[in-house]
């Protein structure tokens, strides 16, 4: 669950970032897809994190 956040939040800032400077579609389409895979690994860490930190708790 939390990579599927993490890459909804990624997109989102990405896109509004793109829009800030300017970008066109293609523009925010890429900064979308490259924040989204960012912010998804950053939420495939914590998962993984949180699954581990159960398991030994």
């Amino acid at each position: 669950m939390a990579p599927l956040i993490g890459m909804l939040i990624g997109a989102l800032l990405g896109a509004a970032l793109a829009k800030r400077k300017g970008g066109n579609r293609l523009d925010m389409a890429q900064y979308a897809g490259g924040f989204a895979i960012i912010f998804g690994l950053i939420g495939l860490f914590v998962a993984i994190y949180l699954a581990r930190a159960a398991v030994a708790a």
